[in-house]
């Protein structure tokens, strides 16, 4: 009786010791992750296209109004193509991030405004909101959210 007892306690102990390491990683992915996402807007608002992309796996996964919202798949090639395009319409464009909120251990969200001149000399503002998937260090999965109608 004495040894299962000793048993039983030695195990819990052990289990719990084993779920608080596991706890741990995660908070240092959110931190991984976080740097990753906030890089990525810094390589945004220098308009540094290469640099972003290779922020990016080799195909990653997109939504955003532009497509529906429909999941497609982009290579670095294709995003310095879209971003250059992008600048080329507004070279003034910068993101302000507001918040970066980890979801998970291989999620980040990051609320943002989006700031620049219309061809028109007019200034907006878009508030936007992405959803990062990063694995392995590269962000696999970028569903960005925003209203389109304005």
């Amino acid at each position: 009786m004495k040894n299962s007892l000793l048993f039983a306690m030695v195990f819990t102990i052990f289990s719990c010791k084993q779920n608080e390491e596991k706890t741990i990683i995660p908070e240092n992915n959110f931190a991984q992750n976080e740097k990753i996402a906030k890089e990525l807007f810094v390589h945004f608002n220098n308009h540094d296209w290469r640099k972003m992309a290779d922020l990016y796996s080799e195909k990653a996964e997109f939504k955003e109004p532009a497509s529906g919202m429909v999941a497609h798949q982009k290579s670095k090639d294709m995003i310095i193509k879209e971003y250059s395009e992008l600048q080329n319409q507004f070279p003034d464009v910068q993101d302000s991030v507001v918040s970066v909120y980890p979801s998970g251990d291989k999620n980040v969200i990051v609320e943002f405004v989006s700031k620049g001149t219309l061809p028109n000399q007019s200034k907006f503002e878009l508030p936007i909101c992405t959803i990062f998937t990063i694995e392995n260090g590269k962000i696999t999965k970028d569903y960005t959210y925003f209203d389109n109608s304005k």
